[in-house]
């Protein structure tokens, strides 16, 4: 009997070679650099791409449980390294990457992340200076969001504390670092704006490495201090650390003692402009004072004013003589007017109706209230409406007949 080989289905081969692809070692765990082409951000969350170099390409998918800690967003034609592991895909019988971590090749990703999110609220408009709130010139209140055990915070109330001692300071606390700390700052600001008296805000901490500022470089705390009603200054950094929160913020400080220095001028100072200025007015109104004088004594002995009152009575003359034609011209415009109110009234009296009426005429309406202008408006047994003189009569028409009018009765 002729022995023939087994036959496998389809679904059986393939798993043979998921079978033993996923039995080398050498498959799982490993790093894979390449360029990233064909990427799409399912709506699932998940990713599907492919990485491929100058002569192959490789399938990837990289789940959404996965992703999620991904700190940039992938694009078409970066360069990138990927660390998974290869397995196949049985209903589509390919194999390829499954990615559970994923970083830019060439720069961290916290970097490409940070200049990613920058040219995004860049291109928003976040950043622009119309959108930057003035600060107060002596703020009364001032709300300080950082960690209560940094040194930041004793070197805000330090110097607080030199420049103008009366300034009321509120510490609300929040954690400045690790995966918390974003959610974390974004509350305390929302409590901040929430209060009333709050004049200004500062947001600070002591500086650190690009993971340690990680939480000032995301979108929440941007948009929340882009948000905020009260003036907002940040100081996360030290001089060469620049944060996105920086970029965001009405004013950035290199550090938290610069922060305290822009927020308040200083007691002293403003004591010295105080006294200049009261020297200045004290001048003002001395040098005031002299001209002030020096016109009451040019007043007292000028010719002008030796004979005051024969100037009044000459003033007094001049104004009852002006009084005296002002009487006369109303007198004779107001017999002008007269004279033609009078004209007027017999113009109007000569056209009144009611004289026309008295002579023996009428006028006639419908019952509607619309005045009858000729026979032909009529019709017979219809109500009319007769105005005399001295009243009004009721009648309806008998007989209809067109012709010249009849001459009224001039008894």
């Amino acid at each position: 009997m002729e022995h023939r080989a087994p036959v496998y289905t389809v679904s059986e081969v393939t798993r043979m070679i998921k079978d033993l692809i996923r039995g080398d070692p050498r498959l799982r765990g490993l790093w894979v650099a390449g360029e990233l082409s064909n990427f799409k951000h399912h709506r699932s969350g998940h990713m599907y791409f492919t990485i491929k170099d100058s002569s192959a390409s490789l399938r990837c998918v990289f789940f959404r449980r996965d992703n999620l800690h991904c700190r940039f967003q992938p694009a078409d034609g970066m360069e990138v390294l990927l660390y998974g592991s290869i397995s196949v895909y049985e209903p589509g019988g390919i194999y390829q990457l499954y990615v559970t971590e994923m970083e830019p090749a060439g720069m961290g990703s916290l970097y490409l992340a940070f200049e990613q999110l920058k040219k995004k609220l860049q291109e928003e408009g976040l950043f622009r200076e119309e959108h930057k709130k003035k600060l107060p010139f002596l703020p009364r209140r001032i709300a300080v969001i950082t960690s209560p055990t940094g040194a930041a915070l004793q070197d805000i109330l330090t110097t607080m504390r030199q420049r103008f001692p009366y300034t009321r300071v509120l510490v609300v606390e929040s954690l400045m670092q690790g995966s918390d700390a974003p959610a974390d700052v974004v509350r305390a600001l929302g409590r901040v704006n929430a209060m009333e008296g709050i004049d200004l805000v500062i947001i600070a901490r002591g500086g650190g490495s690009l993971e340690d500022l990680a939480p000032f470089n995301t979108e929440e705390v941007a948009r929340a201090i882009f948000l905020s009603r009260i003036p907002v200054i940040s100081a996360i950094g030290h001089e060469t650390d620049f944060t996105i929160a920086d970029f965001v913020a009405d004013l950035r400080a290199a550090t938290p003692t610069a922060a305290a220095a822009a927020a308040l001028p200083r007691y002293d100072e403003l004591i010295r402009q105080l006294d200049g200025l009261v020297e200045r007015i004290a001048q003002a109104l001395q040098q005031r004072l002299l001209q002030e004088k020096q016109l009451l004594d040019y007043t007292v002995t000028a010719r002008f004013y030796r004979r005051p009152l024969e100037r009044v009575r000459r003033y007094r003359e001049q104004r009852e003589a002006l009084e005296e034609r002002l009487r006369r011209a109303a007198l004779h415009y107001l017999r002008l007017k007269g004279m033609e109110l009078a004209a007027l009234g017999d113009k109007l009296e000569g056209a009144s109706p009611l004289r026309l009426m008295a002579r023996g005429y009428s006028y006639c309406q419908d019952e509607e209230g619309k005045v009858i202008r000729s026979v032909r408006q009529l019709e017979v047994g219809q109500r009319l409406l007769l105005h005399f003189q001295d009243g009004s009569a009721r009648c309806r028409t008998e007989k209809l007949e067109e012709g010249l009018p009849l001459v009224p009765n001039r008894e």
